[in-house]
């Protein structure tokens, strides 16, 4: 199944999301950045290059439009595009807060459109393959679920927008935590939520001795920019029925990467399950068969890795728009992950747990 679809914003990120198009059997019909020479090099020989947002929303050739710019213009671009008649995909997190996913809810309900929420982590070949477990009843009530994603060195674009709390609403816990919130979120069935309980840091933006990195996503630093936002974050999240969640991620850290084991852990009566949802590492499973506790791997298909998530991301993408079954990753969910999030930065600031504001998910 093949869309035309146009690309708003030609970072890493709609780098990305282009390469995904192009797997998935879609074509990028357009681009729109406001560095067209940037738009011009992901171009290439195949898409036009717009000079104005007006222009690629105006594009009748172009079916849905994709948005992979800072996040405290997705909202105002998501509506714009809505207005338009395009359907829309939205790179997480869904806005910086909110009221502006109410504002995409409302655009979205006022057309005939799609709004499909960028989650890619679902999609991840071990999230897949957990999810099947989970369905099949292998593991049982899951009682406990755990998300962790620790960088030694990899604050995004240091001293750039991913470090402006005005451009991206916070730090490594909007970044990092749409992600993790989502995931386990849609494993466990999207449970109501009583309290969450959240701790933040931010050590590494401006230390006295420089900051040393290994790769700078999101382009080089800007030492004299902005770093306003955390760059580590721990929650608990207790849910009804007695469920909780904890989260764990950070930018930066002086610790080994590899030292602490990265991914989901599900803790369920039947069983539990471990898996990276970055790689193609086999799925760790420990059980009970009778009477002798087991431990089991099981593998994910050869040759998937992280960017097959994004290629089926895209699948679902043009399987919606051309048959308008609403999109699993809905702007509800956005909504819903984007609550939490506020609610965890309220209790960080608290210094205390604290009830959700906007609803259960």
């Amino acid at each position: 199944m093949s869309i035309q679809l146009g690309l708003i914003g030609a970072g890493g990120i709609g780098q990305i999301h282009a390469n995904a198009i192009e797997q998935a059997g879609s074509t990028l019909a357009g681009i729109f950045d406001p560095d067209s020479s940037r738009a011009r090099t992901l171009a290439g020989d195949t898409a036009r290059v717009h000079d104005s947002m007006e222009s690629i929303l105006a594009d009748e050739s172009i079916q849905g439009i994709v948005v992979a710019v800072p996040n405290y213009l997705h909202s105002s671009i998501a509506v714009q595009a809505l207005e338009a008649g395009k359907d829309v995909l939205i790179e997480k997190p869904m806005a910086t807060n909110v009221a502006e996913c109410d504002a995409v809810i409302e655009a979205r309900n006022a057309s005939s459109n799609i709004v499909q929420m960028g989650f890619v982590c679902r999609l991840a070949a071990t999230s897949m393959a957990a999810r099947k477990m989970i369905d099949s009843g292998r593991l049982g009530r899951i009682y406990h679920a755990e998300a962790t994603l620790r960088r030694r060195r990899g604050i995004p674009g240091l001293g750039r927008w991913f470090t402006s709390k005005e451009q991206s609403g916070g730090g490594v816990l909007i970044d990092l935590g749409p992600h993790l919130v989502d995931l386990l979120l849609h494993l466990c069935d999207r449970p109501g939520i009583e309290s969450v309980d959240c701790h933040t840091s931010s050590c590494f933006g401006h230390p006295p001795s420089g900051y040393r990195y290994t790769d700078m996503w999101a382009g080089p630093p800007n030492p004299d920019g902005p770093f306003d936002v955390e760059d580590g974050a721990s929650a608990l999240i207790r849910c009804e029925g007695g469920l909780s969640l904890s989260l764990n991620m950070s930018w930066a850290s002086h610790l080994p990467e590899g030292t602490l084991t990265d991914g989901v852990t599900l803790f369920g009566e039947k069983a539990a399950v471990h898996f990276d949802i970055l790689s193609d590492a086999p799925l760790t499973i420990g059980c009970e068969v009778d009477g002798e506790l087991v431990d089991m791997k099981q593998p994910v298909r050869p040759g998937e890795d992280w960017n097959t998530a994004f290629r089926r991301q895209h699948e679902c993408f043009a399987r919606n728009v051309l048959s308008r079954e609403a999109p699993s990753a809905s702007a509800e969910e956005g909504r819903a992950v984007q609550a939490v999030l506020e609610a965890l930065y309220r209790s960080a600031e608290a210094r205390s747990s604290v009830g959700m504001e906007h609803g259960t998910v």
